[in-house]
């Protein structure tokens, strides 16, 4: 590999001479030179004419060589599929109405040590494809667009969000302690500190003290890690966007989140009707809305809600086959019941409406009711894509909310809260009626892909060590109670 160059001058891409040159009659040839370069991905010798497939990022163009013009034909054709090449020529269409670089010259790059195979049909094997991303990529076409989308939902998120007046912040990653939801985290240790620290599991008490601050619109996309399971639907370390606007309640994000999300799905897809898993989707506002205790009785049969005799809720969620638990209260039990029986049926888009309180401990308790909080979750495709509410302003009841969960977890619940007494400081310093939302970057890459797993849209997600991956990637089933990758779930669960 010793003469293999520093660098190679690149004139033109694949997409740009298809578009210039793409008119050009069968055998006609123009004096154009251009120079291309990316890996060779099939070759096809034929006497003292060889023909080879050139891809680069944008798509592909044929590299014609010729022994009587092209240097070192010989060896040109015996590239090997995968090697990377340079090359120099004039362009051409081909009798057969191929358009194609003439080779003069041409510079290998880089050497294929490993093969790509006899004939290369793509990758199947799922261990391999989500193991070996670097090879999906140049096999699989589809794979390369799921992820070329992922990364323009998130610049055109980005954009649509400066428009609106926010400002993009980033927070920290390590945390003293774990707050922001719900889950359980994973800990790591600073040497210098001599202190455990906490992979984030949200940013949201960061950026809420950001509006205290004078931040008053504020969003930030960025890694949120979970310590639980593997599935189709979850990834330990995930993508989320979180937002926070002064002066706004729950009800302001209504109309925010639809129009944003079907505003994002006709630029990244031409429509906001989309097809998911073979069924239709249509994401055009507006998205129904409708209570947590509505959908429940409706499903059950049974007019239930937060006020419900935690005995009859009991009853219900166990005749699902669910586990029951003596202390948890109705709210928790609601919960249960529409994550149970409602939630995977909702094909929606659908906004479900005022959570219990008990299951939403940095929520603002609804002016009307105060067990339950202002809160919905967008649902869409049987998952929840949203969760907003209007946050907790007063220290006080956070401060006692944060207790009930810290008791909860001396009692042995991992994902329950701990008391934070910064953000408590910090809400002592006044935060202004603010709504809050998250949104999971990598559920709505799955949802504009038509993708079935999380995977599909994580460059180089979770996945067992080689020793012990006898069973495949998707074996594990998620842990906890607090969903994982993809999913907000900001102070949910």
């Amino acid at each position: 590999m010793s003469g293999v160059p520093y660098r190679f001058e690149r004139t033109a891409e694949a997409a740009e001479l298809q578009a210039r040159y793409g008119s050009l009659a069968a055998g006609e040839e123009t004096a154009d030179e251009v120079a291309v370069a990316g890996r060779v991905m099939l070759v096809r010798p034929q006497g003292r004419l060889a023909f080879a497939t050139l891809r680069d990022s944008s798509g592909q163009v044929q590299l014609f060589a010729r022994d009587e013009v092209t240097e070192d034909f010989d060896a040109f054709a015996k590239l090997s599929l995968g090697d990377w090449v340079g090359a120099t020529g004039k362009m051409v269409k081909t009798r057969r109405g191929e358009l194609s670089v003439l080779v003069d010259e041409w510079v290998l790059l880089a050497e294929a040590l490993r093969s790509f195979g006899d004939k290369w049909k793509g990758v199947t094997d799922v261990e391999t494809r989500f193991r070996q991303r670097e090879i999906d990529l140049w096999a699989n076409e589809r794979s390369r667009y799921v992820l070329l989308l992922r990364s323009r939902l998130v610049a055109h998120l980005r954009r649509h969000l400066e428009e609106r007046g926010y400002v993009e912040v980033e927070t920290p990653i390590l945390h003293a302690i774990p707050g922001g939801a719900m889950a359980k985290p994973f800990v790591t240790h600073h040497n210098a500190l001599d202190a455990d620290l906490f992979l984030r599991i949200a940013p949201e008490l960061y950026l809420k003290r950001l509006v205290v601050g004078g931040f008053e619109k504020v969003f930030e996309i960025g890694r949120v890690f979970r310590n639980e399971g593997l599935s189709p639907r979850h990834n330990p370390e995930f993508s989320m966007l979180e937002l926070y606007q002064a002066y706004a309640d729950y009800a302001d994000f209504l109309t925010l989140v639809e129009e944003l999300v079907s505003q994002l799905a006709v630029e990244l897809t031409g429509s906001s009707l989309l097809h998911y898993g073979g069924r239709p989707i249509d994401l055009s506002p507006p998205w129904r809305r409708v209570t947590m205790a509505e959908l429940v009785s409706e499903e059950t049969g049974h007019t239930v809600d937060v006020h419900s005799p935690p005995e009859e809720l009991g009853r219900l969620l166990a005749a699902t086959g669910a586990d029951v638990h003596e202390d948890w209260g109705p709210g928790k039990l609601l919960l249960e019941l529409y994550e149970k029986l409602v939630e995977p049926q909702l094909w929606g888009p659908v906004f479900v409406m005022d959570f219990p309180a008990e299951v939403s401990p940095l929520a603002r308790r609804h002016r009307q009711d105060p067990e339950l909080a202002e809160r919905f979750e967008g649902i869409v495709a049987g998952r929840e894509l949203v969760n907003a509410f209007s946050e907790l302003v007063d220290p006080e009841d956070q401060r006692r909310r944060f207790e009930a969960q810290a008791a909860a977890r001396a009692a042995g619940d991992e994902e329950a809260m701990v008391i934070d007494e910064d953000y408590l400081r910090a809400l002592e310093y006044g935060l202004p009626p603010t709504a809050g939302l998250g949104l999971g970057i990598d559920r709505f890459a799955m949802l504009l892909t038509d993708s079935a797993n999380i995977r599909e849209v994580i460059a180089f997600p979770t996945l067992r060590p080689e020793s012990s991956t006898a069973g495949g990637p998707d074996e594990a089933a998620p842990g906890g109670g607090a969903p994982g990758g993809g999913v907000p779930d900001r102070g949910g669960r």
